[in-house]
């Protein structure tokens, strides 16, 4: 028997490694540019298809492969009641719920009529016209998706306009709906979401509870299970509430109910109608394998256990390492994978190999790692460790800003609430731009020169004063042998260097620090440095306070202005879409339009010049 995994990425080498246990043979899909994609190189079958998206493309693969089974792992097409009632037609099996049950909790306004039916506590809400009734806060949201696409916070009414005009926007291309509908927001709370799964003979059961607050632009950042807000009792209830609504629905398969949790009072937030990205926390404290249960449901199986055989052990804690850099607002980034190592012990749900191209094309997120300990303690000071021991060289991650939230005093005693990144972590190192360590700097030096020994053509004589240039920033060092003396006294000796790694002693400690050479391009830890001491001085390229740059790779979906248009400081300029987002640019000053080197739907570079704006006195 064989299934076609509907995804790509980790999600999708996630599925092929139960299905093989399993005794399946596994069929990938791929769109054109990814035939060497880690997903595809694993699958025993590859077909291509136009699109993610497409699922009749998708459908005709798996004919044309002989797969019994589709599993659309999360995002695309797993929460699309027409693909899954397409799979059906076509004689395969879907491995998700049925169409009847995606259709009616993927439309958020439908699915709250049928949790408040059910008895489940639910927020007020309603179509974009009740915004002005409910008042503010509120959340906007799409109405048929999820996973943080398609949302704004609402705190004026007068900025809703273009709140909703952005979330329709995101919410059209995510899901091909541009719906939206809105509620009152809780701007504190705890997201705590409850696993269920249910079988086509009526049994369903809850496998615990995990605590998802700690979120940026709506998106989940960190995950863990148990949440460290929820008792026995109120496990209970939530528990009874998730159950009673998948039962009211007639569900199959996995599913996620989502809550909201303030003061010990909880409400429905919605049902996702798939495995969640953040599974593992809850297959590391149940011992269970999701994927496993999703196939033997979707065959007709019974669920294996009863709710009274459900234990919970431990606690387990997930990140999301994502190609974004937090000192510039967690922008997406680009290029060239060149080295990757999950730190040791920790699970490592990923699809990245050396040499591997991070494009702009799909969502940014590159891995999961995940700890799992006998306590919440236990497992944040393994994931803690485990973060510190990773290694991912060649473009800038959230992997510094993951260890500092990790390490936390908030998050450490468990109190974090969707606020945390705003408010309790505001100010944190990791979201600026900070200064590199003279001492990295001379270590880079050190490793340029080929390794210990003479260098420099230094052999007699006085130990020289060398000052080095890596772009911006310079270091100046007194050469001892091979030994590099800075101006504080601190001492950096190269002992040996590897393929990979460079045995360095740093005041007396010694230790391994990852490298990997790219050209004349040197990728140290967090660093990327490129020897300039040599490149003949030239003035900054002066942008001015009023020059616009891209600031990522991506497409200008919307342009507002035209050469001579006044603006105001903070106005909307135009819309970048990167990686499945949408990112405005806004003025940085008031003035007028002089220069506009760009139009809508331009494929920018990250930096390309996009426009002037020159104040309105000059």
């Amino acid at each position: 028997m064989r299934v076609l995994i509907a995804n790509r990425g980790e999600i999708a080498l996630r599925i092929m490694r139960t299905a093989r246990a399993m005794g399946y043979g596994c069929v990938a899909v791929h769109v054109p540019g990814e035939e060497g994609a880690p997903h595809v190189l694993a699958a025993d079958l590859a077909v291509a298809v136009p699109s993610y998206l497409d699922g009749a493309a998708i459908i005709a693969a798996a004919r044309a492969a002989g797969a019994e089974m589709v599993h659309p792992g999360y995002g695309f097409l797993s929460e699309n009641a027409g693909f899954a009632r397409a799979c059906a037609e076509a004689g395969l099996i879907f491995v998700g719920p049925s169409p009847e049950a995606i259709a009616l909790m993927g439309d958020k306004g439908r699915a709250k009529e049928a949790a408040a039916a059910a008895g489940v506590p639910c927020l007020p809400g309603g179509g974009a016209e009740a915004a002005e009734a409910i008042g503010v806060p509120l959340m906007v949201k799409a109405a048929l998706g999820g996973g943080g696409k398609g949302m704004r916070l609402g705190t004026d009414l007068a900025d809703l306009p273009e709140a909703m005009a952005r979330a329709a926007s995101e919410a059209e291309k995510a899901f091909g709906d541009g719906a939206l509908i809105v509620e009152k927001a809780l701007l504190r709370p705890r997201h705590v979401e409850v696993q269920v799964f249910g079988d086509r003979h009526g049994n369903v059961v809850h496998l615990g509870e995990r605590d998802c607050s700690i979120q940026r632009r709506h998106q989940k950042v960190v995950e863990e299970a148990p949440s460290p807000a929820v008792n026995p009792d109120l496990r209970e209830r939530m528990g009874a509430a998730a159950v009673s609504l998948a039962k009211a629905c007639g569900y199959e398969g996995a599913g996620t109910v989502e809550f909201l949790l303030e003061d010990g009072d909880f409400w429905f937030l919605e049902m996702n109608t798939r495995l969640q990205v953040e599974h593992p926390v809850t297959e590391a404290i149940t011992g269970l394998d999701l994927v496993e249960w999703q196939l033997r449901v979707a065959r007709g199986e019974a669920l294996p256990l009863r709710q009274e055989e459900i234990r919970l052990s431990g606690h387990a804690i997930e990140v999301r390492v994502y190609a974004e850099d937090p000192a510039t607002g967690f922008l997406p980034q680009t290029g060239i994978l060149r080295r990757w190592a999950p730190g040791a012990g920790l699970r490592s749900d990923d699809a990245l190999a050396a040499g591997q191209a991070i494009g702009a094309g799909f969502d940014p997120m590159l891995a999961k790692l995940i700890a799992h300990g006998p306590d919440r303690e236990a497992a944040r000071r393994h994931l803690s460790q485990g973060l510190t021991r990773t290694v991912l060289l060649g473009l800038r991650t959230n992997l510094p800003f993951l260890k500092a939230v990790v390490d936390h005093g908030v998050f450490a005693e468990g109190g974090a609430t969707t606020a945390f990144l705003t408010e309790d972590f505001a100010g944190d190192e990791t979201l600026s731009e900070q200064e590199p360590d003279p001492v990295m700097l001379a270590l880079a030096v050190l490793i340029n020169s080929g390794g210990p020994g003479l260098r420099f053509g230094f052999s007699t004589g006085p130990a020289p004063v060398l000052t080095r240039r890596f772009g911006d920033h310079a270091v100046t060092l007194t050469l001892e042998g091979a030994t590099a003396v800075l101006p504080d006294g601190r001492r950096v000796t190269l002992e040996a260097l590897g393929e990979s790694h460079a045995r360095a002693r740093i005041d007396g400690i010694a230790r391994d620090y990852p490298y990997a050479k790219d050209g004349d391009m040197l990728h140290l830890g967090a660093l990327s440095l490129r020897d300039t001491s040599l490149t003949p001085a030239a003035s900054r390229e002066a942008t001015g306070d009023g020059r616009i740059l891209a600031p990522m790779a991506g497409t200008l979906i919307a342009l507002h202005v035209t050469e001579g248009t006044v603006v105001e400081k903070g106005q909307t300029l135009g819309v970048m879409e990167a990686m499945k987002m949408e990112h405005p640019l806004r003025a940085p000053i008031a003035g007028r339009i002089a220069t506009l080197n760009t139009q809508q739907g331009a494929q920018l570079k990250a930096r390309q010049p996009l426009m002037d704006i020159i104040p309105e006195d000059l």
